[in-house]
């Protein structure tokens, strides 16, 4: 079992300029065993009615790994960023797109990455409930290799225009790895 608090807030400071914020709290078990906090804001530019933003900005992410079944290693890491999201409509289904450059200070390395999101959100009779899909890809541009895969397939509630849950199961392939879990997802937006 996995549990991710999600925060993600998006002030417009004027039709085309937002302000980003979020903060992400993930657990390995249900409660209490910290994988990863993650806090993250940067400046948006909108464009092409909405559909359209680009984003840079900066990422604090405090990561508590495994090394064994016992033993936990902390790893602190500074992401200065930049992104770009797509948003697309077929029909009732919507579609997302997200590319993203991260320039990575972890501990005393410097590392870049590439990812790349592909998100599916479906409806299922009522515009409230729907069936959550999306893949990301990440690549390392240092070596161009592989870092990881995230295969996500989940149910989510639409309670009202700020609150959605989602329950889900999660697929992870790292560098010669894999790891499954459930996911129990809450998302807040202001």
């Amino acid at each position: 079992m996995g549990n991710w608090l999600v925060y993600v807030g998006s002030k417009q400071l004027n039709p085309r300029f937002n302000l980003h914020h979020e903060i992400q709290l993930r657990n390995y078990n249900a409660v209490g065993d910290l994988e990863q906090l993650l806090i993250r804001s940067g400046i948006g530019y909108t464009f092409n009615k909405s559909k359209n933003n680009f984003l840079i900005g900066y990422g604090f992410i405090d990561s508590r790994n495994y090394l064994n079944i016992e033993a936990k290693e902390r790893v602190i890491e500074h992401r200065i960023f930049q992104q770009f999201i797509s948003k697309q409509q077929w029909g009732q289904i919507g579609l997302s797109h997200r590319l993203r450059f991260e320039q990575r200070f972890v501990e005393d390395q410097f590392k870049t990455r590439f990812r790349y999101f592909l998100s599916f959100k479906i409806p299922i009779r009522s515009k409230n409930n729907y069936v959550s899909l999306y893949n990301e890809l990440f690549v390392n541009t240092h070596e161009l290799s592989y870092d990881r895969n995230r295969t996500y397939m989940g149910y989510g509630h639409q309670w009202n225009s700020k609150l959605k849950t989602e329950i889900g199961y999660m697929n992870q392939f790292l560098d010669g790895a894999s790891r499954d879990q459930i996911n129990i997802m809450t998302f807040y937006n202001f």
